[in-house]
């Protein structure tokens, strides 16, 4: 085990549906064992505290639908904007805080649906992205779970996809960002669409480029 070194935020709460406490529980040990110092926080207040983001090296969201303030968001931002990682995966990251468009900016996607039910889908990893350190040897995988459908910003990096077919809404079929990165000012942001349930980090390759994600868009 190395030295603790860097601290870790796991922000958790929002919508029980998503299981906040028990799947941001599967990745304390990973980060503990990553050199983190982590501390978990069940109330937005801590968005607030400039001093404690500050010292804070990577913020973990898990927090679904909910309401956050003005100063909330606003201290966040700041926070990433100077440095501090912000990472997450499916609705406790962009199923969060629905209207707010600065939280929705900083993030770089917004869920809209998803089909009904869990399905089998496949995640494509883009060879292009493939030197990228989230994805890097990582190949094709299938899911069964929720498959998101998103509206995203055109900065963000994307490195794996999904496919929604044609249907009797859609004439063809829609290729959609599943997992990406960003940068917000000095600071990085993972986000990973896929993540609705425990089992689904049970998939090798899900495990993986979301334990990578994490210690990406550490500082």
């Amino acid at each position: 085990m190395t030295t603790d070194t860097r601290r870790a935020l796991v922000v958790r709460g929002g919508w029980d549906g998503h299981q906040p406490v028990a799947i941001t529980d599967l990745f304390l040990p990973f980060l503990k064992e990553a050199g983190f110092a982590v501390e978990t926080a069940e109330d937005l207040q801590v968005y607030e505290d400039a001093e404690r983001l500050a010292a804070t090296d990577l913020v973990v969201q898990c927090w679904t639908m909910g309401t956050i303030t003005r100063e909330q968001t606003a201290g966040l931002a700041a926070a990433v904007r100077a440095g501090t990682g912000l990472a997450g995966w499916h609705g406790g990251i962009v199923d969060s805080f629905r209207g707010d468009l600065d939280y929705q900016r900083l993030t770089g996607g917004q869920f809209l649906m998803h089909p009904p039910g869990y399905h089998d889908h496949t995640v494509r990893v883009l060879p292009e992205r493939a030197g990228h350190p989230v994805i890097a040897g990582l190949q094709d995988f299938t899911v069964h779970t929720e498959q998101y459908w998103m509206a995203t910003d055109p900065l963000v990096d994307v490195l794996a996809t999904t496919t929604f077919p044609a249907d009797d809404v859609h004439d063809r079929p829609a290729v959609m960002p599943a997992v990406w990165t960003r940068t917000w000012g000095e600071g990085r942001v993972f986000v990973s669409t896929i993540g609705h349930k425990p089992d689904d980090f049970d998939v090798p390759e899900v495990r993986t480029l979301t334990e990578r994600g994490l210690l990406w868009a550490s500082r």
